[in-house]
């Protein structure tokens, strides 16, 4: 289906809310599917290269997946211009090979509850780099106080429940450089879906540096094999989760501020701690009172940025 009319569709709330929220439920159920993943492919979890290839499979056939859908839908094949291949190339090392390099191996090393509570971080970082790299918002005294919030929760949930601050640069640090990544990355598609179709670059950044991660998970040494059908229908839903959820909020970013887009993502943690509860067992973390007022100030912090953060901006501009 071609929408005749992106902008004024892509702009409404409700569209944004339901297509944002879409957005955090795929996300959520990766932090739980990809440490299953681990198992169905044995992927050695202590070898960097290997978690790269695992990766690097996934996101390669994400690329594939995008252009071909977006090729039908459109019903011309998808390429990008000659002048923004070094914008993909560029979109492709934050977005694909920096963000899943940290988040792969971080997550090896952190439960998935822990991990969808830290990479909540991602949204502090995109509100910041929105405002002193890429100076598309202003910072103001409203969104130190949600940074506050997000980071008491991020303290919290590495405190414990025993008062000890369990924290590894190889397991949360590189959930965290994963948040970070993926903010600069946010703000990369805003910049270059001015100049490039949005479908086309997400596609491209995401089959570009899927195979940047391959080559260089084969050249390290890396291995995984699957063992069963389970295995390849893992393979092909995480590579949906990227495929989908990455495209529709580069056509949101594209079409709304930043902040209006980030405001949904404080359910992104929720959804991520509740799957890995679910699937991997985890509820006893989960239900944690540290964990849950950990999880609340995350939540907490990225609604109060949002909700209140721009609202002098905006009246301004009525």
């Amino acid at each position: 289906m071609c929408i005749k009319e992106p902008e004024k569709f892509f702009t409404k709330p409700w569209v944004v809310c339901l297509g944002a929220i879409f957005c955090c439920i795929l996300w959520g159920s990766a932090f739980p599917c990809v440490k299953t993943g681990y198992t169905l492919f044995n992927v050695n979890t202590a070898h960097a290269p290997s978690l790269m290839l695992f990766a690097g499979v996934r996101f390669a056939l994400a690329g594939v997946m995008v252009i071909i859908s977006g090729s039908i839908i459109k019903r011309k094949f998808l390429y990008p211009k000659p002048r923004n291949l070094w914008r993909t190339g560029l979109l492709a090392v934050f977005q694909t090979v920096a963000q899943y390099t940290f988040f792969y191996i971080g997550l090896a090393g952190c439960t998935g509850v822990k991990s969808s509570v830290l990479n909540g971080l991602g949204v502090f970082f995109t509100i910041l780099l929105a405002c002193f790299v890429f100076r598309t918002e202003k910072f103001n005294l409203i969104k130190l106080l949600g940074c506050a919030l997000g980071f008491g929760g991020v303290i919290l949930i590495n405190i414990g429940g025993d008062f000890s601050f369990g924290f590894s640069f190889l397991g949360e640090g590189f959930i965290i450089l994963s948040g970070l990544s993926s903010a600069v990355a946010a703000g990369l598609v805003k910049i270059f879906s001015r100049k490039e179709d949005t479908v086309t670059l997400c596609g491209y950044q995401f089959l570009a540096g899927g195979i940047a991660l391959t080559v260089i998970g084969l050249a390290a040494g890396g291995r995984i094999s699957a063992t069963g059908v389970g295995s390849a229908f893992m393979l092909l839903y995480l590579a949906f989760i990227s495929a989908c959820a990455f495209t529709l909020q580069g056509i949101l970013l594209r079409y709304n501020p930043i902040s209006k887009v980030a405001v949904f993502k404080s359910t992104n943690p929720l959804f991520g701690a509740v799957f890995s509860a679910i699937i991997l067992g985890e509820s006893e973390q989960l239900l944690s009172y540290f964990t849950l007022i950990a999880l609340a100030l995350v939540c907490a912090g990225i609604f109060v940025i949002n909700k209140f953060g721009e609202r002098d901006k905006f009246k301004k501009k009525e």
